[in-house]
């Protein structure tokens, strides 16, 4: 009755429930644990540097990293969030007062619009435009209570973010000191051959490394260029439309043309002819060549995947996980094709082991 095998079946199922328990106890604090990798993935080259320059003081090098992470990326994130709330605060009072009229706006790209256009249109049950309007102007009043629900939202749960904040630079900063010993550890406990586990591990790493640091270069630089293209034209809230952009370019492909797309098509309608064809030409040959080339640089040369399962595992990543999706959809993606080819490769090798018949 208490056979080897019984031991060890009753510590496996030990092992997996106090596993499952302790992801469980985790999950309150999963982007917290998922940005504390993933920051500790992209500054540990420079906690090495550091370490190199002051050796035998792992503590200092872990908290000057840590405090150059903060001074280069989070401080100006939470400053640009200040600022974007107080933009979408002024955007939905302006709409709701009337100064920002998408009604308005879409009658003006009715009486621009050729009357072969609008025929077409009611031809395919269309063309009903009053019907139009009150669709846009509900749409309009509607977007503004979500904003300022969502607004009042993010107030209540301060207290959370603040403390998964502090959660993360907390688990940063012990990532940073202790990463390779932890990184170690890990690869020893695995059940599974140890090249096949340093294979899946250095994946693992660089999918992070070039989904994050090339999918939020991407997205300030067509955040900023179509931001600072809005400005220039006069388009209001321009800061609210560059962080619109911004988080759609995490789209592959589609991204931030969603946002100046529609611009530009309303600058054309009504003979603004010349911002019209400016946003059109940022649109497509700065903020497309930017998708275009750094892209593919940054994140699918890394990663060595398809662009279309970039697409949609960040697609299906968002939609699942939310703002994380865009870092877990990859990952999740990359080990799913890593394992397979090591799967592949595992049966070739037993096929060329295997005695000829």
């Amino acid at each position: 009755m208490n056979s080897p095998q019984l031991q060890r079946g009753v510590f496996l199922a030990l092992l997996a429930a106090v596993t499952a328990a302790f992801i469980w106890v985790l999950l309150p604090f999963f982007g917290a644990v998922l940005w504390g990798v993933a920051f500790a993935i992209l500054f540990t080259p420079l906690y090495k540097r550091l370490l190199k320059k002051m050796p035998g003081r792992r503590n200092a090098a872990a908290l000057a990293t840590l405090t150059i992470c903060l001074v280069i990326v989070i401080l100006p994130l939470a400053m640009i969030g200040v600022s974007l709330v107080q933009e979408v605060a002024l955007v939905t009072q302006n709409i709701r007062s009337g100064q920002i009229n998408f009604a308005a706006y879409f009658q003006q790209i009715l009486d621009a619009t050729p009357r072969w256009v609008l025929g077409l249109l009611e031809r395919f049950n269309l063309g009903d435009m009053a019907a139009w309007q009150k669709r846009i102007s509900e749409g309009a009043a509607q977007g503004s209570q979500v904003v300022a629900s969502q607004a009042l939202t993010i107030g209540q749960n301060t207290f959370d973010f603040v403390i998964s904040f502090f959660v993360m630079l907390y688990l940063l900063y012990f990532l940073l000191r202790d990463g390779a010993a932890l990184s170690k550890t890990m690869r020893d406990a695995l059940p599974m051959a140890k090249p096949h586990t340093h294979y899946l591990l250095n994946k693992f790493t660089t999918v992070i490394r070039a989904t994050v640091k090339g999918n939020v270069a991407v997205a300030i630089a067509q955040g900023t260029i179509g931001g600072l293209a809005f400005w220039f034209l006069g388009v209001q809230g321009a800061l609210l439309w560059a962080v619109l952009m911004a988080f759609l370019s995490l789209l592959p492909a589609v991204g931030a043309a969603l946002i100046w797309g529609p611009v530009a098509i309303y600058f054309l309608a009504t003979s603004h002819f010349w911002q019209g064809g400016v946003l059109i030409f940022v649109g497509v040959f700065v903020i497309g060549l930017v998708d275009n080339i750094l892209r593919p640089v940054l994140v699918g040369k890394d990663t060595q995947m398809p662009d279309y399962i970039v697409l949609m595992s960040t697609i299906g990543g968002m939609a699942i996980f939310g703002i994380n999706g865009f870092v877990v959809g990859p990952v999740i993606a990359a080990l799913f094709m890593a394992a397979w080819d090591l799967f592949a490769i595992s049966n070739e090798q037993d096929d060329d082991n295997a005695p000829g018949v």
